[in-house]
């Protein structure tokens, strides 16, 4: 029966039986003796706790809708809410399960669209970049050294300098490069790419180390990209926002299939909002049907872990 149609009726009841009651034995008289006033006051006391508990009951599957409503997040897909309680309620709720499905998937493909169009964005930067810049700047160190041979020796030593500049501008155009796109990870693959990223984050003042299986699953080349950028984006936070002194990554089998960790001894996230790079792991995590946590250290710092099923399936 329909919830209205429950309370419409319980109501009814209530009044009729009432109204027969005052009509038939019981009276009031004038004024109002105390036994009739608590004959009463009983009347509207069960009236109200029948009320009460029929609409507890009837609407406690939307209060868990409504739950389910504000809390939702389509990069944390999570447990549905149970299709309970009397057919109208139990319709509703599948509903907006079905609408979460739809978005979801919809998002998905979405995202995937996006982050291919971004990859084939970066390489084409990364192609001019090595290509066109990088070119350009080996051509003038080659003729900053012509011009130094057959400048004056106060000369030579400013052109020296403006030789290492151009130099080193050049080896960060190529860093940049391989940033962005991970020739290494197609190359010689995931293993050596991570190797390669961790020795590129290390330096004086952090300390990056790995552990990485060798008895990994073979892997197809999108979760192999969704790792590598996923550590990526990890190590630079690490680098640039935890003020951590060392950060550890590890890539180890598990008998679900693989999990990427990486692990620093930072000041951790604290309260501030996910931004833009995480939300993209997370987007990314998605698309091969991975699990994404972040959370505090065992000690201090921020974990980061990726857990990829072996057989998964991608949205």
């Amino acid at each position: 029966m329909p919830l209205f149609w429950r309370i419409f009726l319980l109501n009814a009841v209530i009044l009729i039986v009432a109204t027969a009651l005052l009509l038939g034995p019981v009276t009031v008289s004038t004024p109002v003796l105390l036994t009739e006033a608590g004959i009463l006051l009983s009347g509207l006391a069960v009236m109200l706790i029948a009320n009460g508990v029929l609409l507890r009951i009837g609407l406690a599957p939307l209060q868990r809708l409504t739950w389910a409503m504000t809390t939702t997040d389509l990069l944390r897909p999570g447990r549905r809410p149970a299709a309970s309680g009397h057919s109208e309620v139990a319709e509703l709720i599948r509903t907006f399960n079905a609408m979460l499905d739809r978005l979801e998937a919809e998002r998905a493909t979405s995202a995937a669209r996006a982050l291919s169009a971004q990859e084939a964005e970066r390489h084409r930067i990364a192609q001019e970049l090595h290509d066109e810049v990088g070119q350009t700047l080996t051509a003038v160190l080659l003729e900053l050294k012509r011009v130094a041979v057959q400048a004056p020796p106060v000369v030579r030593e400013e052109l020296h300098q403006v030789q290492e500049t151009t130099r080193t501008s050049l080896d960060e155009i190529r860093r940049i490069a391989r940033r962005l796109r991970p020739g290494v990870l197609e190359e010689l693959g995931l293993t050596s790419a991570l190797k390669a990223l961790t020795d590129e984050f290390g330096s004086s003042a952090l300390d990056v180390r790995h552990r990485i299986d060798g008895d990994l699953p073979h892997l197809d080349k999108d979760t192999e990209l969704v790792l590598y950028r996923v550590a990526q984006e990890s190590l630079t936070n690490a680098a640039r926002h935890s003020g951590a002194h060392r950060v550890e990554l590890a890539l180890t089998r598990t008998p679900e299939g693989i999990e990427l960790c990486v692990r620093d001894d930072g000041h951790g996230l604290g309260d501030a909002a996910e931004g833009a790079g995480i939300r993209g792991m997370r987007e990314r995590a998605l698309l091969i049907g991975a699990d994404l946590t972040l959370g505090p250290g065992a000690e201090r710092g921020t974990d980061v872990r990726l857990a990829v099923p072996t057989h998964h399936r991608s949205p």
